[in-house]
């Protein structure tokens, strides 16, 4: 065959090598497609995965936030509770408790306690005495 043949040949059918072309370049451009389809189905399932993880880390840090807040609040209860006064209704219990070596260390004598009335007197000499000791 010369080249003046094939030139009649592509002459009488190059609309089916045009439609051959086209066809090729769906296949490429389905294939590109479908790995794009791929990629973004991937790149949804590593998205839920993060959002699973999240979620799990929250309730972890909910969890050990509400723990911390317990113990906190056991803590402060503890502390209060400590920092309370030792209310005394007797003269025994309080020379009792003077007796032990934390009473002896918290308790003052009678003269400093009487020294303590007298300079509430002069400071605030308008309010009764509460203790019921003369100054």
């Amino acid at each position: 065959m010369s080249w003046l043949g094939i030139l009649a040949f592509v002459r009488q059918h190059w609309k089916w090598a045009a439609i051959a072309a086209l066809a090729a370049a769906l296949m490429v451009t389905r294939g590109t497609l479908a790995g794009a389809r791929a990629d973004i189905d991937h790149l949804k399932l590593e998205r839920k995965l993060d959002a699973a993880i999240a979620d799990g880390n929250k309730a972890r840090t909910e969890a050990r936030w509400a723990g911390n807040q317990v113990t906190a609040i056991e803590r402060y209860a503890q502390n209060m509770a400590a920092r309370e006064p030792i209310i005394v209704r007797s003269t025994d219990t309080v020379r009792e408790y003077a007796k032990t070596a934390a009473g002896a260390q918290r308790c003052l004598s009678p003269e400093r306690v009487l020294g303590i009335d007298q300079l509430d007197a002069e400071l605030f000499p308008f309010t009764p005495s509460h203790s019921g000791r003369a100054p």
